[in-house]
Formats: C-alpha cells, sequence, structure tokens
C-alpha cells in the first residue's frame, strides 16, 4: 500500500456497520439542530465522516451544505475563499519538504545514518533496535514526515533485525513509534500546517522541536534496551573508533541538512519556507550526485511521487481553509473560547481537555486533518489563558504521534505492516511498550512549556 493511499483512508470500510452508522448520524444531526449553529457544523461533519466519507470531502461538503441551507453567505465569496486560502506563502514548505523526503529515503542517507548509529550503540543490549531508533531520530532531523521516516529506517532496520534473531514484532513495534519522531524534531509538515492555522512562527516552532524529540528518543532508547535486556535478545560486536568515524563521514552529507536549515534561519539567510525549498535541492545533490544511489532516470518517478502526495494535502487544507472561513463567519472559534473559558477550567484542566479532545480525534483522522479542523478552535482560548503558542503547537504535534501509531488511521502501522507482512491487530499488541512511553512523553511535554520553549527563546526567535 502506497503511502498517498494510506493517507486518503476513509474512516470506516466496513460495509456491515454501514446502518448503524447512519442511525446515529441521523441523530447527530438532531443533537446539532437542537444546539444550534455550532452542534450544526459539528454533527454534520462527523455524520459524514462516520458513514465512511473521506475527512477532505466530508469538510467540503459540510462547508456547502451549511452555506446552501442555513446561512446567507454568497457563494462567490466560497469561490474567493478557495483561491485566496491557500495563497499563503508559507504552504509552499509542504511540497518541499515531501520533496526533499523522498529525495532523502531513496538516496541512500538513511542506510548510511543506520549504519553510523549501529557503530555506536549496536554492541548494546538490543543493539540493532537502539541504532533504528536513533536513525530514526537522525532521519527525522532533516525529513519532516513520519511516514517517509518509517518506509526510510524500517524498510532497511527490520530484515536486518530478523537476520540477526530479532522477532518481527519487537523490531516493527520499535519502528513505528520511533518513526513518529519524523514530525516532532526540526522540520514537520504538522507544524507547518499549525503555523499557518494560527499565523504562529514556523521558524520557532521547528526548533522548538529539538528538545522535546531528544527526551523522547531517549525515552524509546530505555524502554528498548531494558525490553531487549530481559528477553535475551542479541548484541552486535562493538566497533572501534575508526569504524565509527568512517562511518560518520559517510553519513555527514545527510546530517548537514540539520546545518543547512537550522543555520539558515537563524541567521536570517532565508525563512522557513525557502529552507524547505534548501533542503529539496541540497537533498537532490547529495542523493543524485554524491552518494549516487540515485540516477537522472529515477528523478521523474520521485518528482511524481512527490506531487501525488503534495496534492492530496493540498486538497485536504483546501477544503479545510473552506470549513474554517464557516466556523469564523458564524464565530464558533470565539464561541467555543467563551464556553471553555466560562467553565473555568484553568490551564491544567484545560491542557488535560486539549489532550483527550486531540487523542480521540487521533482515532479517526490523521494529522493534517485534525490540526486544520481543532487548532483555529482551540487557539484562541489557549492565548487567552496565557498558554505560549510555541507550547501549544509541539503539545499539539505531540498528540499527533500518539495518533499515529494506534488503529484504526493510524498511518504508521499501516507502512510497517506493508513493511513486516504483520496484520494491523498484531502491531498494535507489538507497540504498547513503546505507545505507553510516548503517553508519559505527552504529559511530559503538556506541564513543562521551558522543554518547548527555552531553544527558541535562546536563539532569539520568540
Amino acid at each position: 500500500m502506497s503511502m498517498e493511499n494510506i493517507a486518503a483512508l476513509p474512516l470506516m470500510s466496513k460495509p456491515k456497520a454501514a446502518g448503524w452508522l447512519i442511525g446515529i448520524s441521523v441523530v447527530l444531526l438532531g443533537v446539532g439542530f437542537i444546539y444550534g449553529n455550532v452542534g450544526i457544523v459539528f454533527a454534520l461533519l462527523l455524520a459524514l465522516m462516520l458513514t465512511g466519507v473521506p475527512v477532505s470531502i466530508a469538510l467540503g461538503l459540510t462547508v456547502l451544505t451549511f452555506l446552501y441551507l442555513l446561512t446567507n453567505v454568497p457563494i462567490e465569496a466560497v469561490a474567493l475563499k478557495l483561491f485566496t486560502g491557500i495563497e499563503k506563502f508559507e504552504i509552499m514548505a509542504i511540497p518541499f519538504f515531501i520533496l526533499a523526503g523522498n529525495f532523502l529515503t531513496h538516496g541512500g542517507v538513511a542506510r548510511r545514518m543506520i549504519e553510523f548509529a549501529t557503530s555506536m550503540i549496536g554492541h548494546l543490549n538490543g543493539g540493532l533496535a537502539l541504532a533504528g531508533i536513533v536513525a530514526c531520530a537522525m532521519f527525522a532531523l532533516v525529513c519532516g514526515s513520519s511516514v517517509a521516516t518509517v518506509v526510510a529506517i524500517g524498510s532497511i532496520i527490520l530484515p536486518a533485525m530478523v537476520q540477526h534473531g530479532y522477532p518481527m514484532r519487537f523490531g516493527a513495534g520499535v519502528i513505528v513509534c520511533a518513526g513518529s519522531l519524523g514530525i516532532l524534531m526540526l522540520p514537520s509538515i504538522p507544524k507547518v500546517i499549525y503555523a499557518i492555522s494560527t499565523n504562529t512562527s514556523i521558524g520557532a516552532l521547528f526548533v522548538a522541536g529539538l528538545f522535546p524529540g531528544m527526551l523522547l528518543t531517549a525515552m524509546l532508547c530505555v524502554v528498548t534496551w531494558y525490553v531487549a535486556k530481559k528477553r535475551g535478545y542479541p548484541r552486535l560486536p562493538k566497533a572501534s573508533w575508526g569504524q565509527r568515524l568512517v562511518a560518520f563521514q559517510k553519513s555527514v552529507w545527510g546530517l548537514m541538512l540539520v546545518v543547512i536549515i537550522i543555520g539558515g534561519i537563524y541567521s536570517g539567510i532565508f525563512t522557513a519556507t525557502e529552507a524547505a525549498a534548501m533542503s529539496a535541492v541540497y537533498a537532490f545533490f547529495i542523493s543524485v550526485f554524491i552518494y549516487k544511489d540515485m540516477g537522472m532516470k529515477d528523478v521523474p518517478r520521485v518528482l511524481l511521487k512527490s506531487a501525488n502526495l503534495s496534492a492530496m494535502l493540498l486538497y485536504i487544507i483546501t477544503n479545510a481553509v473552506l470549513f474554517s472561513f464557516l466556523m469564523s463567519h458564524e464565530n464558533i472559534p470565539q464561541a467555543m473560547a467563551d464556553w471553555i473559558l466560562g467553565k473555568d477550567l484553568g490551564v491544567v484542566t484545560f491542557l488535560i481537555f486539549v489532550n483527550l479532545v486531540l487523542l480521540l480525534a487521533g482515532n479517526v483522522m490523521e494529522p493534517s486533518s485534525i490540526i486544520l479542523i481543532f487548532a483555529p478552535i482551540l487557539f484562541p482560548a489557549a492565548m487567552k489563558l496565557g498558554i505560549d503558542p510555541v507550547h501549544f503547537g509541539i503539545l499539539i504535534d505531540a498528540n499527533m504521534e500518539v495518533g499515529l501509531c494506534h488503529p484504526p488511521v493510524g498511518l504508521n502501522l499501516y507502512v510497517a505492516s506493508g513493511i513486516s507482512r504483520l496484520s494491523i491487530t498484531e502491531l498494535t499488541m507489538a507497540v504498547m511498550p513503546w505507545l505507553m512511553t510516548m503517553v508519559v512523553f505527552l504529559i511530559i511535554v503538556t506541564y513543562w512549556p521551558s522543554l518547548s520553549i527555552w531553544l527558541p527563546k535562546m536563539m532569539g526567535m520568540m
């Protein structure tokens, strides 16, 4: 199954459940009419999603149905919003990061990062699994996509782990969760979408994910080491410092992309969007001319694959822009913020509420759709409570990580299933130790804002 097909999966695919879902949808619509426009909008959206309509189409149909039947907004305004809603310069970062990720995935960068990580920690208990986690973290520093990280690292490390005597379930469980680092470390497509939705600094969000990403990497490594030691999984021979130096020299071209992204943004040479373009050009250069694992004949295939995935994401964004326009016209975000503040929740309780909402949404939607729908609603209340917008963005990002690793629409599970040939049920059980670790990490990120905002403040980005 391709990444494009996975990302476009509908919420429900079992015909036997259709009757029940339609009945539930009718009830929800009834509740919506009782509670006014806010209830109608969300009941209609949920009703469409429950009946199996893809999220992007459900967003568009909700907007059009509401505009035609329940409001007097000129339809010309909708057409205008379709064009102006995605005019933002920052949106261009999304196709560029997708293109850079595809070049890095197919250009040998991932394999050299795995070799370097293995040379450093392969001699520890569960060394290959630990190397897979560290390689995922290094690849995440330059990629920005969780799915691409799982594909790039998992397709190489999982066969090697099985060959060295590791159970496939153990290896797949590690990579599913470690692959989620792809959206937490420096560049990240969900961060770009959050920044667009809330007018938050993309550069500050990129840098803010560095320390949380390092903490999650360490936590996943500790759990992996403990499980591997307890079960007696094999260790590799310890590499010499000479071998480590050679492995580092081979991987340094890929790691230089971190310097380009951080250095360029921090020094003001280019914006975060321009950094994405530079990443794509640099990834093409090292893949074709330095590592030479990709020939010029392979470039059109990578370009086409990137264009397909970019078009899918931009289609979701376009429909979400219309949905945000509808919410703004009906004053729904402000009404929701006033309702939340009227309950006198306080910061601690509000953040618990946010996490619960986002974790529940992660059961039925993929990250881009969740951010585009919920960020404009929750953000005003967060600002009124004095929560830092960058910290709030990293909190949402951490929730998206958890959602990528559990069914029914956890994209990392589907990708890992295609690589490992394990069923989704088997993978769901396999990821549990690391998924619980990620939940603990989510709590830490939620109530330790300095972890996220200290570095961008020190760099003068906030």
